[in-house]
């Protein structure tokens, strides 16, 4: 037995985790490595030959470490412990792969009554044939449902698939759908996170409906989104740049901009004022940098979702934490914005107001950013700012003007 870590996986992999868990997901038993992955992307199998459609994986950060026969504690995000996985793969990529066993029965929030493992759903069905219809909207039509049960003598399964923000909405459609159906209709909520293609969704779904008993599945529509103007949504600028590059300067002053126009209600997250309050005591240390630009992330995120604008000013040097907090932030409907204020190392040195580089250079401040420590540079930026030969006043207006143009601000 190897050393013993904790680690709270992102909503996705909570949500495979729950379904490895539940059986819903056989035969896996836990997350996939590198030869199943591969077998998955070229041929729709594993890598024993058996069919399976998509990646069902883990990542950790580079510095949680880990090595094969090591045992993973996973949190939920409270930090109650939900299983333990055995690593039996660790790539350099952060992938872990190994069998995941379950330490208890997980809580849930809305229709938790609705949950059942597919054993369960089984026992209840007593051997009767069912039609599963796994759902991520509303079911408007239901005659093609009724008729194919009728056909098959079989009992309806509806499948609301409840995963994320929208999961809620689902679940009440498939009840109100339930109450126009016949009288033994079942509601078993399913929290399957959608993947990126349409056809591998397809087939997921089909799986999960097999391993519920199903004998035929049918896939609802899917759901019509149709998102409000973008000056009624939530909306998260993340400033990203070098010290000195002049990014919490910017924000400061579209925070400004915007009060004056007075048409959004506007949040400011400085780095340095968020350090002093809501991720006192953090170190400097890589884990804790991502562990402060997460917290941000967070607050920017429930601002969003009220359909506030947050304005976030961290260094936030790394590339993965960035993207969390892109997906933390458009997983609640809201939208992203990434400023990446690219003033070259040098000028930034040059300008100093701190003191922070001549520090880092005479070794008195370690892990310093651009000088003992990288930044790297985002390729996925909506705006990008080199205030070198501009003024202050000039990149607010830029990125006041990209506001305007895309609708967020009036």
């Amino acid at each position: 037995m190897g050393a013993i870590v904790e680690w709270t996986p992102d909503p996705r992999e909570l949500a495979d985790l729950e379904l490895l868990l539940s059986g819903a997901f056989q035969p896996l038993t836990g997350f996939l490595g590198h030869e199943d992955l591969h077998a998955v992307h070229e041929r729709g199998t594993l890598a024993d030959g058996g069919p399976w459609p998509a990646p069902v994986t883990l990542h950790l950060p580079g510095d949680v470490e880990t090595a094969p026969g090591d045992e993973i504690t996973l949190l939920d995000p409270e930090g109650m412990p939900l299983a333990t996985l055995t690593v039996t793969e660790r790539e350099p990529d952060g992938l872990v792969a190994g069998p995941v066993k379950g330490l208890g029965t997980p809580e849930h929030g809305p229709f938790a009554r609705l949950r059942r493992t597919p054993a369960e759903l089984r026992q209840e069905l007593a051997g009767r044939p069912a039609l599963a219809v796994t759902m991520r909207g509303p079911l408007d039509d239901l005659s093609e449902i009724v008729a194919t049960a009728k056909e098959l003598g079989a009992v309806i399964v509806l499948l609301p698939l409840s995963y994320g923000e929208a999961g809620p909405a689902v679940v009440r459609a498939a009840l109100r759908a339930k109450d126009r159906l016949p009288a033994d209709t079942i509601v078993v909520s399913v929290p399957l996170a959608p993947r990126d293609e349409p056809e591998i969704d397809l087939e997921l779904r089909e799986h999960v409906a097999t391993a519920y008993g199903a004998a035929e599945h049918l896939a609802g529509p899917e759901p019509v989104s149709i998102p409000g103007p973008p000056h009624r949504r939530g909306l998260v600028v993340f400033f990203t740049g070098l010290s000195g590059s002049g990014k919490s300067t910017i924000a400061r002053g579209l925070r400004d901009s915007l009060l004056e126009l007075g048409s959004r209600t506007v949040s400011y997250l400085d780095g340095d004022v968020v350090r002093h309050l809501l991720s006192k005591g953090l170190t400097f240390s890589k884990s804790d940098r991502d562990l402060n630009i997460r917290r941000i992330g967070f607050v920017a995120a429930e601002t969003a979702r009220h359909g506030g604008l947050a304005i976030c000013a961290p260094i936030a040097p790394y590339a993965a934490t960035r993207a969390e907090v892109r997906e933390m932030v458009e997983s609640v409907g809201a939208d992203f914005l990434l400023v990446h204020v690219a003033t070259p190392l040098a000028e930034c040195e040059r300008r100093d107001r701190k003191g922070l580089y001549a520090k880092a250079r005479a070794g008195l401040i370690p892990e310093f950013t651009g000088i003992s420590d990288p930044y790297e540079e985002p390729d996925d930026a909506d705006l990008v700012i080199d205030t070198t030969h501009i003024s202050i006043e000039a990149a607010v207006t830029q990125v006041l003007g990209t506001l305007q143009s895309g609708g967020w601000v009036r």
